[in-house]
């Protein structure tokens, strides 16, 4: 009967460690979708698909486009609208010619790792309302050259 007793109290220790290791990774995951993509709350931007991005300029809001590519990408073809600020450049060309820290801005550039670099620096400087939407090559709409 002793073991019985002591089988059952290691059941329910081993039941309450489990429940509480399952309540810690379930909050630590609490920002990331069932698509393992995650949110603003733990990068800083708000990531985006090209569709969004389009809905968001066809409304007549207000916004930034900002093409994060290099110079010889942005004149083979941009977004109609864009602002050329090479990622490697943010930092410096920020202050200057992003004066609105509140101002909606959406980022892109050819695949989609630059313009995260250059999101993550403009909320790094203080920016709020920054939006990424990945790479031209992803881009379903029309482009200027």
């Amino acid at each position: 009967m002793k073991k019985i007793k002591g089988l059952i109290k290691m059941l329910i220790i081993s039941l309450c460690l489990f429940g509480l290791c399952a309540c810690q990774s379930e909050s630590n995951n609490s920002n990331i979708h069932p698509d393992n993509s995650t949110t603003a709350n733990t990068l800083g931007y708000e990531q985006i698909d090209a569709e969004k991005a389009k809905e968001i300029m066809d409304s007549g809001a207000e916004f930034i486009l900002i093409d994060a590519r290099t110079e010889e990408e942005f004149a083979s073809g941009h977004i109609e609208g864009a602002i050329l600020i090479p990622e490697y450049e943010i930092r410096d060309r920020a202050k200057n010619e992003l004066p609105d820290k509140d101002a909606l801005i959406l980022v892109y550039c050819r695949s989609g790792r630059r313009s995260k670099i250059a999101s993550e620096e403009l909320v790094n400087l203080g920016y709020t309302n920054v939006k990424e939407f990945g790479g031209i090559i992803d881009w379903p709409y029309e482009i200027v050259k």
